[in-house]
């Protein structure tokens, strides 16, 4: 098979769909599938190999820097692809890169699928844009029509496009990699002294810090816990975004900000912790639910979206009512108050990641690519036979 991937993000840039897509060429390596990936040009372009096909591209600064609108060269892109003659194309994002790559595949007649990773309509709520909401669904409800599938990373996304209209979806969920992510790796005396730590917990938040994580929970529950637990608790804020320096501002004392982490510190941060609180209400999957499970702390997270169908409730961790600090409190005090249980909970999320396979999940979506192109050919079959009888 010869794959051709079009995404609008990729690493360096930082966020679950691009070290998602990072992973799986990673693998598509491992397995020896040919492939070539068309990317927005990045700041660390040296560190793309001949996979890789380079779009330009400016920075969005008035959301992110590390965003990049990329301005493909339609010419170009169809020129790379002529050589190369993928049997799939696979269109990771819906926007600028990806609309090139189901230009082509239009035009071209080349089976192609697209995947579904962010839940753009929820994000217009948080930036006071809901009245867009139907105009973006048409969008989307065109861009989606020609795939041969929408791949989608849990039931409840699923559902969530079938209730729009967009009917051919499958699933393809997300791994982790428990060798990186493991409680092997709990050093609370280093975290402790690194963050100047007294506190006998460590509560952890991992993820980008913008409006849609639904942070302003995060901090009503970080504000009101009952002030016997709240002197308990030390809450460590992993990750970077908008809202950084507005949280800082409003945050007490124990709550300190890392910044954006990576690799081994993360992992050490992960399984030096003693729960994982996950108030997001927006999430397609949840990937740190994954990762916190993998390094064994159990976690508190929002009854929605993709991170519903991680948490089993009352197993390895609780689910909470969306946008409701009181429901997350009494969830985090019980807790507290049963630490028996919390352990109980953070030996079962370790077990369940374990299952959860990064080689796994992609060798899946390798055989789902097979299956949909067998789908394609015997139809295309199908279709001439009728003719020639005809």
């Amino acid at each position: 098979m010869r794959l051709a991937l079009f995404t609008d993000t990729f690493y360096p840039q930082v966020n679950g769909v691009s070290m998602t897509l990072q992973r799986f060429v990673n693998h598509l390596e491992k397995r020896q599938v040919e492939h070539k990936v068309f990317v927005p040009v990045c700041a660390k372009d040296e560190m793309y190999s001949n996979h890789f096909i380079r779009a330009s591209s400016l920075p969005l600064w008035l959301l992110n820097p590390e965003y990049r609108l990329a301005i493909p060269n339609l010419f170009s892109i169809s020129s790379q692809l002529q050589k190369f003659q993928p049997d799939l194309i696979h269109i990771a994002t819906p926007f600028s890169m990806g609309l090139s790559g189901m230009y082509y595949a239009r035009k071209y007649h080349v089976p192609h699928v697209a995947s579904f990773h962010t839940q753009f309509d929820r994000y217009l709520e948080y930036y006071h844009m809901k009245f867009a909401s139907g105009l973006l669904w048409r969008y989307f409800r065109w861009f989606h029509q020609s795939s041969l599938t929408t791949f989608v990373p849990s039931l409840d996304t699923m559902q969530h496009l079938q209730n729009h209209g967009i009917q051919k979806v499958d699933l393809w969920k997300r791994g982790v990699d428990c060798a990186l992510y493991t409680p092997a790796k709990r050093n609370t005396a280093s975290i402790r002294t690194r963050y100047n730590i007294t506190a006998p917990y460590i509560f952890l938040y991992v993820g980008r810090l913008a409006p849609e994580k639904d942070l302003d929970i995060l901090q009503q529950i970080i504000s009101n816990l009952p002030l016997g637990y709240k002197e308990q608790v030390h809450w460590l804020i992993v990750g970077d975004g908008p809202h950084l320096h507005e949280m800082q501002n409003h945050s007490p004392a124990n709550v300190t900000y890392t910044g954006y982490q990576s690799g081994e510190t993360l992992a050490e941060i992960y399984a030096s912790s003693d729960l994982f609180v996950f108030p997001s209400s927006t999430e397609t999957f949840g990937n740190v639910v994954l990762e916190a499970f993998a390094s064994g702390i159990p976690v508190v997270g929002a009854r929605a979206g993709g991170v519903q169908e991680i948490i089993e409730d009352g197993v390895t961790g609780h689910l909470c009512m969306p946008r409701n600090s009181e429901d997350f409190i009494k969830k985090i005090v019980q807790l507290m108050d049963q630490p028996d249980i919390m352990q109980n909970y953070a030996a079962q999320a370790r077990q369940y990641a374990m299952t959860q396979s990064w080689d796994s999940i992609f060798d899946k979506l390798l055989d789902s690519y097979e299956q949909v192109l067998y789908e394609k050919s015997k139809a295309s079959l199908t279709e001439t036979s009728g003719i020639q009888s005809a």
